[in-house]
């Protein structure tokens, strides 16, 4: 970590202590979708969504560096995995924008972001269509000069509260990957329909959205037809290391909580940290974590020194992170006992929160099978 990373980190560190982690943790979906709007609104003014876009448009570098982005989301992670979701769609939503080079889409819409006055989404997820991205069955017809679309997405991420949407859809659905391409299409236009929350166990903004003869101009085709499958991969593909910052960041947090337990509980007149077997579950979790951290070092730098892609080094951090924190945090649980398994639980949240980092931007069984392609390819 250089030491402007190091610096960044502990910035952000503060921040999600003083002022996140004091806030009231949601009940509910309604309450979490107006937390939500809050946290980026906070996250924008602190500047930390500054970098999640390219300097000309509002940023702090050149382009978004991977090596700040999972800093600024193990930190955000230890403190609140809202925090951390909100601010990840910040830099996933409006990625496919800042890859595309499309200037005019650009000066839209990433000052907005951040300055975290406007939410984004990443629209790529169908009923039928998960892992399997060429299923996707969305369609976009050019009518005159602009397209319309109709389809349906689920399992979105800030469905319902996003300013804007970068919408994956089928301009030649025979082509399969090659007909797909990514739309721009921004909140209240007609024939965009939230079409209802998904509801987690661990509340956060998620849901489906419909559309219905949406019509949007031709330049919310970022890219052309045809770019749309290149473009989402290489926004994932980019930010996957993130996935598995965030991780280390849940896991962090789930250490630290059963490290203090261990130390003040006494159980059989001596406390637990006296006892090998909590030893032992305490040493695995701390190996795991600084392994996972190592990954993830090595996937932020391959893609910050500007190798094109980074496949391989970021499906292994995602994989082993989220894999391994899960592992952590229910050791955590473990620990704690009946404490652990309370609702107000910090270990209890986590346990909620982790669970779902294994199956976003690429399940752990899809992250064996690109590992497993990449090696094969190499010979």
């Amino acid at each position: 970590m250089s030491e402007e990373i190091e610096r960044l980190a502990l910035a952000v560190g503060a921040f999600a202590r003083e002022v996140v982690a004091p806030r009231p943790v949601p009940g509910d979906d309604a309450a979490a979708r107006a937390e939500a709007r809050e946290l980026v609104a906070l996250l924008g003014a602190a500047g930390w969504c500054r970098h999640a876009v390219p300097k000309a448009f509002g940023g702090v570098a050149e382009r978004p560096t991977l090596a700040a982005l999972a800093a600024i989301r193990e930190a955000l992670a230890a403190a609140s995995p809202l925090a951390d979701a909100v601010f990840a769609l910040q830099a996933l939503g409006s990625m496919p924008i800042t890859l595309s080079g499309q200037v005019e889409q650009q000066r839209r819409w990433l000052p907005e972001v951040a300055a975290g006055r406007a939410i984004a989404a990443f629209a790529m997820t169908e009923p039928e269509a998960g892992s399997d991205v060429a299923a996707i069955t969305t369609k976009a017809v050019r009518d005159g000069e602009g397209w319309v679309l109709d389809g349906e997405k689920h399992l979105i991420s800030n469905a319902g509260i996003a300013d804007f949407h970068c919408v994956f859809a089928q301009t030649e659905p025979s082509a399969g990957a090659r007909g797909i391409a990514c739309f721009v299409v921004p909140a209240g236009v007609p024939g965009l329909e939230f079409a209802g929350a998904q509801v987690l166990s661990e509340p956060h903004p998620l849901g489906a959205l419909r559309f219905a003869g949406c019509r949007v101009p031709a330049d919310a085709c970022l890219g052309g037809p045809g770019e749309g499958f290149k473009l989402g991969l290489a926004a994932l593909d980019r930010l996957r290391p993130t996935v598995a910052a965030a991780a280390c960041g849940f896991a962090s947090r789930a250490l630290d909580e059963a490290l203090t337990h261990a130390r003040s509980r006494r159980q059989f007149g001596r406390p637990l940290a006296d006892q090998p077997l909590v030893q032992e579950k305490l040493a695995r979790m701390a190996t795991d974590l600084e392994a996972a951290r190592l990954l993830v070092a090595r996937a932020v730098r391959a893609g910050d020194a500007g190798d094109q892609r980074i496949t391989l080094e970021a499906a292994q951090a995602k994989l082993f992170a989220t894999e391994a924190a899960q592992r952590i945090v229910d050791d955590a649980v473990q620990i704690l006992g009946g404490r652990g398994v309370l609702a107000d639980s910090p270990v209890d949240r986590l346990y909620r929160a982790v669970r779902s980092l294994r199956i976003y931007e690429g399940t752990s069984e899809i992250q064996h099978l690109v590992i497993a392609r990449e090696l094969l390819k190499r010979g």
